[in-house]
């Protein structure tokens, strides 16, 4: 996850303030921690902490980070390096090319290599983050390269996923990795541009979509004018179908396909495959509530809300660890009893991960005096780690790694449980298997990964 967003601005007084805003339409990507950086050409200044904007990101903040024409901008979902402050971005680096700061979306599969390769030649590291590898790379290779060379020696070293944003001095670079695996996409406004990693942050600037930043492509902003280029050949795209079903907000576009027409279309293909008689149809909140519709309008069963969500608590999935996700479920959501008691309830949820979450929903619509709760899941069962930037690291955690469906089914206590089917997803989002990353259903990774023995 991560959300990252890079801003040129010909207004450098307000550049702050509309990184602000790209990045707070990107809050459901990250809530560890936040940051900004920003040059007047002269000094690169940065401020992070941990937690929300709102709290890292005060307007007291944004005065003192002062002007410039040139920010990029983090919120953190931790997967290499702990949730703390050294490994919040943007991560700011000095060398005798000037100054560069990196805020990176993605996940290093060769983090270790590549991390004990630059020890053995004495490098220091502050972090345990895989973002410190790349810009350590970058400062050493552009002392004998331009910008665009630099770019295609590093991508050379580099295997996994990685949307980058970098402030160079007076330059603004962007760049997405060979298979384009985690998004990233360009937008204009009247002040200048955008780039982001979800259309949404262009949208809150009061800019327009130009395009997405295709796979191997890098996007150089310098005095104002844009450049795209090409450094390395995507010889297989692999868009993560995760950002579909879940991680990104609906009234995104990424890589040219509306989220919410995608989580509509889950839902009528999930009533196609998986009928069964009700009396409602209800979302588990949010990320299943495009497809509850799309459910509702093809079964022709009445949409009506199980759960209220608590908009002050965030999303479960990214919480950091386990018994915060477990404990923020109640603390999340709550049930309208009076729409569920006597009624035979389907809940449409987006993806099953662990599966405790899933079974607190269940007995909560249970208790409050369900006849029957069946369960059903816009994604097909997760049954392999992912290592290019999901926090779901090992099998193990893996509910569906080991398990039938009906197994499932009993550990959550549900009456029936159906998943939609890879085929009915590929038509879903309206791709071909060969464009998506579905490494988590499927255990074909785009790229070589670790063993799990390594990776811990």
């Amino acid at each position: 996850m991560c959300g990252i967003v890079g801003i040129y601005s010909r207004k450098p007084e307000i550049t702050t303030e509309i990184a602000y805003c790209a990045l707070f339409a990107l809050q459901h990507r990250g809530q560890e921690s936040a940051g900004i950086a920003i040059s007047d050409s002269e000094k690169i200044r940065v401020y992070k902490g941990m937690g929300l904007i709102t709290r890292v990101l005060t307007p007291k903040v944004l005065k003192k980070l002062g002007s410039g024409n040139i920010a990029i901008g983090h919120v953190r979902y931790s997967t290499t390096g702990e949730s703390k402050l050294e490994n919040a971005q943007p991560l700011l680096v000095r060398s005798k090319v000037g100054s560069i700061a990196v805020a990176h979306n993605g996940n290093l599969v060769n983090y270790w290599d590549l991390r004990n390769a630059l020890e053995s030649e004495g490098r220091a590291f502050l972090t345990d983050s895989d973002t410190e590898i790349i810009a350590q790379l970058l400062s050493a290779i552009l002392l004998e390269n331009d910008i665009v060379d630099a770019l295609k020696i590093l991508d050379s070293k580099l295997i996994g996923s990685y949307a980058l944003v970098i402030l160079y001095n007076n330059t603004l670079i962007a760049y997405r990795d060979p298979h384009g695996i985690r998004p990233l996409c360009v937008g204009e406004a009247d002040f200048g541009y955008v780039i982001a990693s979800e259309s949404c942050a262009i949208d809150s600037t009061g800019g327009e979509l130009i395009r997405d930043v295709r796979p191997g492509e890098a996007v150089i902003i310098q005095d104002g004018e844009i450049e795209f280029v090409k450094i390395n050949r995507c010889r297989r795209k692999a868009f993560c179908v995760f950002e579909y079903i879940y991680f990104a907000r609906p009234d995104s576009v990424v890589d040219g396909r509306s989220v919410y027409t995608v989580r509509h279309s889950i839902g009528r293909v999930l009533a196609r495959e998986s009928a069964v008689e009700a009396d409602m149809v209800s979302p588990v909140p949010d990320s299943g509530t495009t497809s509850a519709i799309g459910f509702s309008e093809e079964s022709g069963i009445p949409y009506l809300e199980a759960l209220i969500k608590n908009r002050y608590v965030g999303r479960t999935f990214i919480m950091p660890e386990q018994w915060l996700r477990e404990q923020s479920v109640r603390l999340k959501m709550n049930v309208v009893r009076e729409n569920v008691r006597d009624k035979r309830v389907i809940l449409v949820d987006d993806s099953i991960v662990r599966g405790t979450t899933s079974r607190k929903i269940v007995d909560m619509v249970r208790d409050a005096g369900a006849k029957k709760v069946h369960f059903r899941v816009g994604s097909p069962p997760i049954i392999s780690p992912c290592y290019m930037g999901i926090d779901m690291s090992t099998k193990k955690e893996l509910i569906a790694s080991s398990r039938s469906v009906k197994e499932i089914q009993e550990i959550i206590n549900a009456d029936s449980l159906s998943y939609l089917s890879l085929n009915g997803l590929l038509k879903a989002v309206g791709a071909d298997e060969k464009e998506l990353c579905l490494a988590c259903l499927t255990g074909n990774y785009p790229v070589r990964v670790p063993g799990e023995e390594l990776r811990h």
